[in-house]
């Protein structure tokens, strides 16, 4: 079987660096489409041999982008295109079945109640993605809370399926001397309680109830922040007001320690962590909450549908903190109060194991693939 991903960026974000990770698990020939902002994502999928093509688009209503989409799907000879994100779904999809493949699946990274993507969710919205979630065959849902969306939202039951994100429980196995030697890099003073928050800056995140936590709590921990994104001043200035400034570190989307060369990795930095916080009220999976989990942090987070569907046992270390800055505070101060335990992956974490999920995706690839899937009504409708 030969897949095109097309997705809207390849920058650094929970559902672009989950295609990246899908795809070294997918027993598939893949190709990427970005439409735009070929990123650090962009070089990794690069890095692991994997074909990827920019399109240039310059903004959504760049319809020139179209003709040019549906000649690299008609030339690349595809047996199924897969969209990802809101931009990639629209074009992706039109494109697709004017090129002729039928086998179309779209993954709903980032559905939230109110948002989606960071932006609000209005009826023109919500027009406009219903209309071309009928071109496709199938809609995957990374939670069940995002499939209840989706059904709220007008999307046929039938057409939802679920396969949860996925994380590489063996890259994210703790170990101490990376731990050590992450921390020497970063700066941090010897013996520093370091709590971490993992996304992009966005106002969405909420990352600022993470800065106003940090000046309540007594003695000096630290704050790491890894992720970059349009509020990483704004967060700055919150972090100056509130006089912590010297105690936030920020990565930035590509980190790099203080001497300018490459920083650690993902995985490095959630080791150089002693805690999680994740204060963002709206997600549709928590990905980086899982990740945390399974290099065995305690979390602290305000909301987590991955968890949220798993029995409380799957996750012991993990605590939802209901209210602000004043209760993330004294969930921290609690988290610090507990002292460390033995860094292990939990239930929760090993139960979203990213080969669980390629199995998963390829049962959904096999089906809509399949030559004796008659067409949808929607289908017959479009053509």
């Amino acid at each position: 079987m030969k897949a095109l991903h097309v997705i809207t960026g390849l920058g650094v974000g929970g559902a672009e660096q989950q295609l990246r990770l899908l795809i070294r698990h997918l027993p598939v020939e893949c190709d990427v489409v970005t439409l735009t902002n070929p990123g650090a994502v962009a070089d990794g999928l690069t890095a692991d041999g994997v074909r990827v093509v920019h399109l240039g688009m310059t903004g959504n209503r760049d319809l020139s982008a179209l003709p040019r989409l549906v000649r690299i799907i008609r030339d690349g000879g595809y047996d199924l295109v897969h969209t990802h994100l809101y931009r990639a779904c629209v074009y992706g999809r039109i494109a697709a079945r004017l090129a002729g493949v039928r086998a179309v699946v779209a993954t709903e990274h980032s559905l939230g109640e109110s948002q989606m993507e960071g932006r609000p969710l209005g009826a023109g919205v919500r027009a406009l993605y219903l209309a071309g979630e009928r071109l496709g065959r199938a809609t995957v849902a990374v939670s069940p809370t995002v499939a209840d969306r989706l059904r709220r939202w007008g999307v046929p039951a039938p057409r939802i399926e679920v396969v949860p994100n996925g994380v590489d429980l063996s890259r994210l196995r703790f170990d101490p001397r990376r731990r050590h030697r992450t921390r020497q890099r970063l700066g941090l003073p010897e013996g520093a309680y370091v709590i971490g928050g993992v996304g992009r800056l966005t106002a969405a995140k909420r990352f600022d109830v993470l800065v106003h936590a940090l000046a309540l709590l007594p003695g000096d921990p630290w704050l790491l922040l890894v992720g970059g994104g349009p509020e990483e001043n704004v967060l700055r200035r919150t972090a100056h007001e509130a006089g912590v400034a010297a105690r936030v570190l920020f990565t930035g989307e590509r980190p790099a320690v203080p001497d300018g060369s490459p920083g650690p990795d993902l995985p490095s930095l959630l080791f150089a962590m002693d805690v999680l916080a994740s204060p963002s009220p709206e997600e549709s999976f928590g990905l980086a909450i899982v990740e945390a989990l399974a290099s065995g942090l305690p979390v602290r987070y305000a909301a987590c549908p991955a968890l949220e569907d798993l029995p409380p046992h799957s996750a012991p270390a993990a605590r939802r903190v209901t209210g602000g800055a004043d209760a993330f505070a004294q969930a921290l101060a609690e988290a610090r109060a507990a002292g460390p335990a033995p860094r292990a992956a939990p239930e929760a974490a090993r139960h979203y194991s990213i080969t669980r999920s390629a199995a998963r995706l390829m049962d959904v690839y096999a089906r809509i693939a399949s030559p004796a899937l008659s067409p949808s009504p929607q289908e017959v409708t479009a053509s």
